[in-house]
C-alpha cells in the first residue's frame, strides 16, 4: 500500500483546520491591536516627551493643589482651605491650556516618529497599509493623553468638593451683595427695592440730579444684561455641581484630544516635527487670544474658523470669567453644555462652532493620513 503526499501547492491553498488560524491579512486599512500598542508603547519610549506632558498636564494641579493642602493642615486658621471655585476655574483653564500645547507636541512626534528614525520605509516593505499605520497613531496616543488630563481634573474635583470653601450666601454683582438663586423678575424687584445701593453698583449714569424714576428707568432697561451678568458671578462664586464638572471635563477632553489630532495631521502633512510644534504653540498663546479679543473688520468670520475661538464658545460656564474680572463679561456663548466662553467678540451660531470642530477634526485627519499614503517610502 502506497501514499502520496500532497504537494506544496495543495497544503498551501487548503482550508486551515480548527485548531489553526488563518495568518492575517497586513493591507487592511484598519489597525490591529498589536499595531495600536506598539505605536503606544513607541511613543512612551520618549522618555523626554513623556516627561514635558506630565510636567505640563499633571504637576501644576498636584503641586498647587498639594501645597495648599499641606500649609492648610499645618495652620488652618492662616490658611483658609486648599479648593475654592476661583482655584477649580483658573486650575481647569490651566490644564486646558497646557494640555493643548502637550497634546500637539505628543500627536507632532506621533506623526514623524517613523520618518526621523528611518524606519517608514521599512514598515512599507512589510505589506501593512498606510493608513493602518496613520490610524493606529489616534488611539495609541488618546491613550496616553486622556488619563493624563482625568488624572489631574480629578484630583482638582476631589479638591473642591471636599476641602474647599463654604457655599457662599449671596451673590456678588458689581460690589452689590445681591441674594443667591434669583429670577430675572425678581432680580429687577431686588434693585428696585434698594435704588441708591443700584445706582452707586451698576454700571448706569448717574450724576446728583439724576432722580430715582430715572434709576428704575435705567434697572428697566438695562435688566436683561445685569440678569446676564448676575447669573454669570453666580457660577462662578459657587462650587460647580456635579453635572458641571462632568461637563468641563469632557470639555477637556475634548480640546486635548484636537490639539493631538491636528499636531498628528500637521506633523504627518510636513514631516517636521519642530516646525509642527513651535506653529501649533503659537496658535495656542499668541493668535488664538488675539484673534478672540479683538473684532478686526471684515474678517469676523475668519476669526470664527480658529479652532480656539470655537472651543472657547464652547467653554463651560463654570470656567468663563465672572464679569468685573479679567477676560470677564464676553459673548454669551451658551449655546451647548451651558458655556458661556468668555470671547471679546460675537459668538457664532450653534450649528457654525460645530462646523469648526468638526471641520478641523476631520480636516486635519484627512490631510494627514493622505500624505502618508502618498508619501515616497
Amino acid at each position: 500500500m502506497t501514499t502520496t503526499e500532497p504537494s506544496l501547492s495543495e497544503g498551501r491553498s487548503a482550508a486551515p483546520g480548527p485548531g489553526r488560524r488563518r495568518a492575517p491579512r497586513t493591507s487592511a486599512w484598519l489597525p490591529t491591536w498589536a499595531l495600536i500598542t506598539t505605536k503606544n508603547l513607541e511613543l512612551r519610549k520618549r522618555r523626554g516627551l513623556m516627561i514635558t506632558a506630565v510636567v505640563l498636564i499633571v504637576v501644576p494641579t498636584v503641586l498647587v493643589l498639594g501645597l495648599r493642602l499641606l500649609f492648610h493642615a499645618i495652620d488652618p486658621h492662616s490658611n483658609g482651605p486648599a479648593g475654592s471655585p476661583d482655584l477649580f476655574s483658573q486650575l481647569s483653564n490651566l490644564t486646558a491650556e497646557f494640555g493643548f500645547i502637550a497634546a500637539a507636541a505628543l500627536g507632532a512626534a506621533a506623526g514623524t516618529t517613523d520618518l526621523s528614525e528611518g524606519v517608514f520605509r521599512h514598515l512599507v516593505i512589510t505589506g501593512r497599509s498606510r493608513l493602518a499605520l496613520y490610524l493606529a497613531r489616534i488611539p495609541a496616543g488618546l491613550a496616553i493623553l486622556i488619563p493624563m488630563v482625568a488624572l489631574a481634573f480629578l484630583m482638582n474635583c476631589l479638591v473642591t468638593s471636599y476641602e474647599g470653601t463654604p457655599p457662599p450666601t449671596s451673590v456678588s454683582l458689581y460690589g452689590l451683595n445681591a441674594p443667591e438663586h434669583l429670577d430675572q423678575a425678581g432680580l429687577r424687584t431686588w434693585l428696585l427695592l434698594n435704588p441708591q445701593q443700584s445706582a452707586n453698583g451698576l454700571p448706569i449714569q448717574v450724576g446728583p440730579a439724576t432722580t430715582p424714576a430715572q434709576i428704575r428707568s435705567a434697572i428697566n432697561g438695562g435688566i436683561a444684561g445685569f440678569y446676564a451678568d448676575y447669573t454669570a458671578s453666580e457660577i462662578s462664586g459657587a462650587i460647580p455641581a456635579d453635572n458641571e464638572m462632568a461637563k468641563i471635563g469632557l470639555w477637556l477632553e475634548l480640546d486635548v484630544g484636537i490639539a493631538f489630532l491636528v499636531g498628528l495631521g500637521f506633523g504627518s502633512l510636513t514631516g517636521q516635527r519642530t516646525t509642527t510644534t513651535i506653529v501649533l504653540i503659537a496658535l495656542e498663546i499668541i493668535v488664538t487670544p488675539i484673534l478672540a479679543a479683538h473684532v478686526i473688520p471684515y474678517f469676523i468670520d475668519g476669526q470664527r474658523l480658529i479652532i480656539g475661538i470655537a472651543m472657547d464658545q464652547l467653554r463651560p460656564a463654570a470656567l468663563a470669567p465672572a464679569p468685573g474680572t479679567v477676560g470677564g463679561g464676553g459673548g454669551p456663548g451658551h449655546a451647548l453644555f451651558g458655556g458661556r466662553g468668555a470671547l471679546g467678540i460675537p459668538a457664532m451660531p450653534t450649528w457654525a462652532m460645530i462646523s469648526v470642530i468638526v471641520g478641523w477634526i476631520v480636516g486635519w485627519s484627512g490631510l494627514g493620513a493622505w500624505r502618508m499614503v502618498t508619501r515616497d517610502a
